[in-house]
């Protein structure tokens, strides 16, 4: 943690979570940037909504984020740490859910397996789960409301139960940042709800969250900052 309150000489501002500056990626066997020129901080504490249209850059924003395209213009800090260089050390602190979640049908693990691999990157290989980290896995369960569900296989599971278990997935892991790509995809309004209260809840309690959703009904009401996106740049920011 030493890093993560000391990298102040980098940006001069001990207190920003995710800094962007100048900066474009390219995917993987294109020739046409499919993020331009974003600049953007987001500080410990805040609650981010990223919308925008199909397209417009959202997803790609957060995969730059977490070192998963080719930087070609401008630097990534994550708590300090240069992206993609120092993208294992940086990530140790933060949490994903993917908007391409769904698992086959055929999918062998469990569910408790699914939310035990938030911790992998934690422990030795085959190293085992402690009895607190058991409890932990189970405890997530509970909180987002598939508790009943922790020894079925995830391929098993309806569309939004196994929204939720991924969900559990990230939190298990007690992130400092959370990126959530259209977290509310494939559950039913009283589930939106619910996990609008709780990411809100989260952040209330010292989570930052960046946020992509199109569903502008179930905004968490912590969300303090709002940045539209259309082709591949920041148009808006409040």
């Amino acid at each position: 943690m030493d890093k993560v309150k000391s990298f102040a000489g980098d940006i001069r501002d001990s207190r920003i979570a995710l800094y962007m500056e100048n900066v474009s990626t390219l995917y993987a066997g294109e020739k046409k940037p499919s993020i331009f020129n974003i600049s953007l901080k987001v500080r410990y504490g805040d609650f981010l909504l990223l919308t925008g249209p199909n397209g417009a850059g959202k997803t790609t924003l957060i995969e730059t984020a977490l070192g998963l395209l080719k930087i070609i213009s401008g630097r990534v800090l994550l708590f300090g740490y240069h992206i993609p260089e120092e993208k294992y050390k940086a990530l140790h602190f933060v949490s994903y859910v993917p908007q391409d979640f769904m698992k086959s049908p055929l999918e062998p693990y469990t569910v408790k397996d699914v939310v035990a691999m938030g911790l992998a990157s934690r422990k030795e290989p085959f190293e085992k789960l402690s009895r607190e980290e058991r409890k932990k896995v189970k405890e997530v369960l509970d909180i987002v409301g598939v508790g009943e569900l922790i020894n079925k296989p995830i391929g098993k599971l309806s569309g939004g139960q196994q929204q939720r278990v991924i969900i559990a997935r990230a939190l298990v892991r007690d992130p400092l940042l959370l990126f959530l790509d259209e977290p509310f995809s494939s559950l039913d309004p009283e589930g939106r709800e619910y996990m609008s209260d709780l990411f809100s809840e989260i952040n209330k309690h010292g989570t930052t969250i960046v946020m992509v959703s199109h569903d502008k009904n179930y905004i968490p009401h912590r969300c303090n900052r709002m940045v539209e996106m259309m082709n591949g740049k920041i148009v808006r920011e409040s």
